[in-house]
């Protein structure tokens, strides 16, 4: 059985809303409103409110839909060797290494940051249940299917994606997080999504 992306669903007219929501996130911080949204997108608050429900219900659709960009690998079961799987964990790392050195993703884990310290902590928990252990919920089955294919070998899945996910990011969010101007190249995203799923597979390949 092929392992299917968990997509979030939306129209395009709902997918421009999302977007409209995203770039006032990046102009305006944590400042996002239900009418501001609606003048930006050109739509009625009623709609806004018949889609998402409120203002926690858009912000969680823009965090997925942010979080859409990372792609989910398909792979059957059934079929995998061992370059299908460096193919589908290196796309997941170009895909998860590009999305979150972006300005939107930037943006929202900083004003996550600063939400959980505050007292409603609606946002950073969105992020966090949206966001990383999303990615660990898309990528898992991936890497457990390999392990079933007897091409990795790990105990416990939540350590080995924990273990990919730092190879992958290293210290780049945290120092984007932090106001440093790093800008990474597509050539550079290609070369250390490249270089992470290497050192994964020497960790946890079978050889």
């Amino acid at each position: 059985m092929a392992l299917k992306q968990r997509d979030e669903v939306f129209t395009p007219r709902q997918q421009a809303v999302l977007t409209a929501a995203l770039d006032l996130l990046v102009e305006g911080g944590d400042a996002l409103t239900m009418t501001a949204v609606a003048r930006r997108a050109s739509c009625s608050k009623e709609t806004l409110y018949k889609w998402f429900g409120d203002r926690d219900g858009l912000l969680t659709a823009t965090v997925q839909w942010q979080a859409a960009k990372v792609r989910v690998p398909h792979v059957d079961r059934h079929r995998l060797d061992a370059a299908t799987l460096k193919t589908s964990i290196e796309q997941f790392a170009r895909d998860l290494l590009g999305t979150l050195a972006g300005e939107v993703s930037v943006t929202l884990n900083r004003l996550a940051v600063t939400d959980a310290a505050g007292p409603r902590r609606g946002l950073g928990t969105i992020v966090l249940e949206n966001g990383r252990l999303e990615m660990g919920r898309r990528l898992k089955p991936v890497i457990e299917a390999g392990r079933d294919a007897r091409l990795l070998r790990f105990d416990n899945s939540e350590e080995a994606f924990r273990t990919f996910f730092g190879l992958v990011v290293r210290d780049v969010q945290i120092r984007l997080l932090l106001g440093d101007e790093l800008k990474l190249s597509p050539a550079e995203i290609d070369r250390d999504a490249r270089l992470a799923t290497e050192q994964f597979l020497s960790l946890y390949g079978r050889t």
